[in-house]
């Protein structure tokens, strides 16, 4: 009984359960809402026809004639109402406007509740992917977090819109139908019955729409991931006349796309074609059964059609809406997937402590394993305060792995790091990753001024602005920004397309600096640069020598001469330590590395 109890709830409730989870007690408001606006639209259609009905009669004692109704004539009796045409009219229209108040709350409520749950999904989806270990990061699919957050959120929006709007048809049903049955309880069984016979023709198209809903949200993840790589690869593409060859491919996937949304369109008309088709032959075919086979009167039947053409109205309308939402379901599932997989790649073992080191950062017997190769293994090594450590070797030998180890961005998969005398298992803490500053090959570049990139949005005032330009004049920037007419109010352009590439190091170097940063983590930060624009920034970060601890990966040998260890990795652990001229003379393979470059 458990079991099937469970299996139910799975099968029946899944989404409402994923609603409910996000917006609580807010589902059971709507419900009310709902009930009110039936309920009142039921009293608005019971004066609507019996009463007026027994207006237009001569029978002194109307209630006699409603026979279940009748209680609506008692009940006007009793608080003092006249039984006239005035006064039924009156009656009639309170309801109704009653009802337009429901009407109204409900759909006011409705709003607040959808931008709610969207602003909350948006949040918990961001919030989760900002927690994620680094480890699922550089493996996840771009194309589909892209997706995910942008048009699988939208889509869910509207999933969760035609979902209540189901719900909410339904509640309609369930009350029509009784009033139905308390009125003609033989007619109410048979429409009921060829409504369930309609249902089945609407499961199937539900089946059909469920597939192509889940089929569309695959396609979206597959061509936002070609999106992405087109924006991303544009240049190289352009330059190499491959652009035309990828968008076929974007071409392909998109036709696709359209494929399943021409078949998500079509299912959806055929729901719509047929509804009022449907209810019409349901319903004549009971009124010719009751009348001409079972000999009923046509009286109770017409005071009783009222509510099942309603009630019909809505099963057909809760399909349709249904339908929508099942149109959107793929997306549901998406997300509900990607948050699981967030949840479960969730960074582990977050130190909340505020981390410092004064004296030195120690690793001892550090491994680092992904998946199931180990790409740094043993490393011991002791990094002293305001040092410049130089990490050195051939291509997978673990450089900029042991530099990701620094920054917090891997966990350990065994070892310890010791700053200064407390032991901890990670450097992934907010704290220390803020004294960090981070320079790569690939300059980041905001898509935003001058200004905003160097100061990560800082509020502009004039300490803020003396701060960006004094960054700036130890970047080697100064000349460059005064000949601008904008000055520091220039937009860069997507990835810094209106910089040059020294440009572009120089305003990574210029944010780091105006960060004030305790630790500078530079991988192959110049390697992409022409040899004067190289000496340029390496002049730059010369004169950060001493001031703060500095780590560095480089293939230029040329770069790391000045610095005070370094480092020779090779196959993951650590072959040798020393000043640059130490390694020369006990390290073959970085002599011959040295020769090579002709230094």
């Amino acid at each position: 009984m458990k079991k099937y109890l469970k299996n139910f709830i799975k099968k029946n409730l899944e989404s409402f359960l994923y609603f409910y989870s996000y917006l609580g007690y807010r589902v059971f408001f709507f419900t009310f809402f709902s009930l009110c606006i039936g309920f009142l639209d039921g009293l608005g259609l019971t004066m609507f026809l019996p009463l007026l009905q027994m207006v237009a009669s001569s029978d002194a004692n109307p209630s006699t004639s409603l026979g279940r109704l009748s209680f609506v004539v008692e009940a006007m009796q009793a608080v003092g109402l006249g039984f006239n045409l005035t006064t039924v009219l009156l009656v009639m229209s309170s309801f109704f406007v009653l009802k337009g108040f429901a009407v109204f709350a409900q759909s006011r409520y409705g709003v607040s509740v959808l931008q709610y749950f969207i602003t909350t999904i948006r949040k918990n989806n961001i919030q989760r992917l900002n927690e994620v270990n680094f480890k699922y990061f550089i493996k996840s699919d771009i194309g589909q977090i892209q997706n995910t957050l942008t048009n699988e959120t939208e889509r869910i929006a509207m999933a969760y819109s035609s979902y209540f709007r189901a719900f909410q048809e339904f509640v309609m049903v369930v009350v029509y139908l009784g009033f139905a049955f308390f009125v003609d309880a033989k007619f109410a069984i048979m429409v009921g019955i060829g409504g369930v016979l309609t249902n089945l023709f609407f499961k199937a198209i539900n089946n059909k729409t469920k597939m192509a809903s889940h089929a569309l949200t695959s396609k979206n993840n597959e061509l936002q991931g070609l999106l992405i790589q087109h924006v991303a690869h544009y240049k190289y593409l352009k330059a190499t006349g491959w652009l035309k060859d990828f968008s076929a491919k974007l071409s392909v996937k998109i036709d696709e796309l359209q494929s399943v949304g021409r078949q998500i369109g079509t299912l959806s008309a055929i729901v719509t074609g047929a509804r009022e088709p449907l209810i019409i032959i349901v319903v004549s075919s009971v009124i010719f059964i009751q009348v001409n086979l079972l000999d009923s009167p046509l009286g109770p039947i017409l005071i009783s059609l009222l509510f099942f053409y309603r009630a019909l109205t809505s099963v057909v309308a809760t399909q349709t809406a249904w339908n929508y939402f099942l149109e959107r379901s793929g997306a549901m599932s998406n997300l509900k997937s990607f948050e699981r997989v967030l949840d479960l790649n969730k960074q582990s073992g977050m130190n909340t402590n505020p981390l410092t080191f004064s004296h030195s950062i120690t690793l001892k017997e550090i491994t680092v394993q992904i998946d199931a190769t180990k790409i740094l293994s043993d490393i011991n090594l002791t990094i002293k305060k305001n040092t410049t450590v130089a990490f050195v070797g051939e291509s997978g030998s673990g450089k900029t792995t042991l530099l990701n180890v620094f920054s917090g961005l891997l966990e350990l998969s065994q070892g310890q790091i010791i700053l200064d005398d407390i032991t901890v298992s990670s450097l992934q803490n907010n704290s220390y990753q803020k004294k960090i500053g981070y320079i790569t090959q690939e300059a980041v570049i905001f898509n935003d001024t001058l200004f905003n990139n160097v100061t990560l949005w800082a509020p502009k005032n004039e300490k803020t602005v003396s701060q960006f330009y004094k960054a700036i004049q130890d970047a080697s920037l100064d000349d460059f920004v005064s000949s601008l007419s904008e000055k520091e109010s220039i937009l860069l352009g997507n990835n810094g397309v209106n910089l040059s590439g020294g440009q572009r190091q120089r305003v990574s170097i210029a944010r780091e600096l105006f960060k004030q940063p305790e630790l500078l983590l530079l991988d192959e930060a110049t390697s992409a640069l022409d040899s004067e624009t190289e000496l340029a920034i390496k002049k730059s970060i010369d004169y950060l020598k001493g001031k703060l601890t500095i780590l560095t990966v480089a293939h230029r040998l040329s770069t790391i001469k000045e610095s005070d260890t370094v480092v020779f990795l090779k196959a993951g652990k650590i072959q040798n330590v020393g000043t640059f001229e130490e390694l020369i003379t006990k390290e073959p393979e970085f002599k011959r590395m040295v020769q090579l470059q002709e230094l």
